[in-house]
C-alpha cells in the first residue's frame, strides 16, 4: 500500500534552500519514513534564479509570491529559508493555514516575535521544528546519549567556539547578513545561535550571562555599486560567559574573523567523571577523556561515530562503519525526524519553544553587552 503523501513549500532557495532540497530529496532514500515526500512548490523572488534552482534541485513547481505557497490547500508543509526578518510573518500565516513548519535559525528576529510564533503553531496544533542541524551530527548526538547516562558526572564546564572568516577581506560586500534590519544581530544570531542551542542541548538551561559584542569594519561596499560603502549595522564578533541554571559554567564565542577559520565549531564539555571533545571539521570523531582509567594510561580516546546496527545515531542508515558522512547528511536526519513526526502527530526538537529560549539567550548577552553588566536569562 503506498503511503500517503505530504506536499512541502520550500520558500527561499540559495544556501540553505539548496541544503534543505538535498535533506528532503535523500530523506525517504535512506530512511523509512512514514510518509512520502513530495517536493511540490519552491519560492523566492527573482523567478529566473528561482526556476533555475526548481529544475536543480528536483521542485515541481515554482512561485515569486509565499502568500500563494502558503495558501495553496495542496502543501501540507511549509520550510522557511528566508532572511530572518520574514520567518515570523511566514510562520504565523503558515500556521493560520494548518501548514506543519520547519523554520530556518535564529527562530526570529526578537523575543517578541518568537512568542508569537510559538503561541501561533500551538493553537493550530502543527507540528513546528526550528532547523539545528548541529543537534542530529551523529558526533553530537553520541555526546548527548553519553551525558544523559551519567559518562561524564556532574558537569562543570562548557567551552564553545564557532568561528569563520569569511569577512576578514574589508573589500567583502555588505549583505543582508550584515544589515541589522534583516538579521536582527551579526555573528550573534547567525552561529552564536548554533552554540547556545547545543549547550542547551547537552548541558541545560542557562541562568545567567555576561558579554561583549564588537564590530571590527564598521563599512563596506555595497553589492551593486562597490564604489559606495554601506554601514554595518550588527556584530563581527560576539563572545559570553555564563551560568547554567544546574551551576555549570559556560563560555561561548562566535566570530567571523578568525583569519584560517572556514566552519570551525570546538566543543569542550568538563565532567567530575570525564570529558567530551568536538570538533566540526572532523565532525565524524567524537574524543574521551575517562577519569576513571588508571593514571599511566589516561588520555583523550578517539570515537569514531561510525558504528551500525543502533550503535551510534543516525549512521546505521548510510554507509559501512568507518565510511564517514558531512555536512548535508544533518538536514537529511533533521528532515526525516520531522516527517515521522508530522505522520504520528508529535513534537519534534527543536521546537519553537527552543527558538524562544535559544532567543532569551541572544537578547541577554546582546544587553550585557549594551549595558556591560551580568543579566539573567
Amino acid at each position: 500500500m503506498a503511503k500517503k503523501k505530504l506536499n512541502v513549500g520550500l520558500i527561499g532557495y540559495l544556501f540553505m534552500g539548496k541544503a534543505h532540497s538535498n535533506g528532503w530529496r535523500q530523506a525517504s532514500r535512506f530512511f523509512d519514513l512514514k510518509r512520502d515526500i513530495c517536493m511540490h512548490t519552491i519560492c523566492g523572488r527573482n523567478s529566473t534564479a528561482v526556476e533555475k534552482s526548481r529544475k536543480q534541485y528536483g521542485w515541481d513547481h515554482m512561485e515569486t509570491d509565499w502568500r500563494k505557497v502558503v495558501a495553496n490547500p495542496e502543501i501540507d508543509i511549509i520550510d522557511i529559508n528566508t532572511p530572518n526578518d520574514s520567518h515570523a510573518e511566514i510562520a504565523i500565516a503558515a500556521a493560520k493555514a494548518g501548514k506543519h513548519i520547519l523554520c530556518e535559525k535564529p527562530l526570529a528576529m526578537n523575543v517578541k516575535q518568537c512568542r508569537q510564533m510559538l503561541q501561533a503553531v500551538k493553537k493550530s496544533k502543527v507540528t513546528h521544528m526550528i532547523c539545528h542541524n548541529y543537534r542530529r551530527i551523529p558526533a553530537i548526538a553520541q555526546a548527548k546519549k553519553m551525558i544523559k547516562e551519567g559518562v561524564l558526572g556532574e558537569i562543570r564546564h562548557y567551552h564553545a567556539r564557532y568561528s569563520q572568516s569569511w569577512l576578514v577581506d574589508p573589500k567583502a560586500p555588505r549583505l543582508w547578513r550584515m544589515q541589522k534590519q534583516y538579521a536582527g544581530s551579526g555573528a550573534h544570531g547567525d552561529i552564536n545561535a548554533h552554540i547556545i542551542d547545543l549547550a542547551r542541548f547537552l548541558v541545560g538551561e542557562f541562568d545567567e550571562v555576561s558579554g561583549q559584542m564588537h564590530t571590527f569594519i564598521k563599512q563596506r561596499p555595497l553589492p551593486d555599486n562597490p564604489k559606495k560603502m554601506g554601514r554595518v549595522s550588527v556584530d563581527d564578533a560576539a563572545q559570553f560567559i555564563g551560568r547554567f541554571k544546574n551551576g555549570a559554567l559556560a563560555n561561548l564565542e562566535a566570530t567571523r574573523f578568525a583569519t584560517g577559520r572556514k566552519n570551525h565549531i570546538h566543543i569542550e564539555i568538563n565532567g567530575a567523571k570525564g570529558s567530551l571533545e568536538f570538533n566540526l571539521e572532523d565532525m565524524n570523531r567524537l574524543k574521551y577523556f575517562d577519569n576513571s582509567v588508571p593514571l599511566d594510561r589516561q588520555g583523550f580516546s578517539d570515537i569514531i561515530v561510525t558504528q551500525q546496527n543502533g550503535v551510534h545515531p543516525y549512521v546505521g542508515q548510510w554507509w559501512p562503519p568507518g565510511h564517514i558522512i558531512g555536512y548535508e547528511h544533518t538536514f537529511v536526519h533533521t528532515i526525516a525526524d520531522f516527517i515521522n513526526a508530522v505522520a504520528e502527530g508529535k513534537s519534534v526538537q527543536p521546537t519553537f519553544e527552543d527558538g524562544l529560549k535559544n532567543q532569551q539567550v541572544l537578547e541577554s548577552v546582546e544587553k550585557s553587552a549594551n549595558t556591560r553588566r551580568w543579566v539573567k536569562v
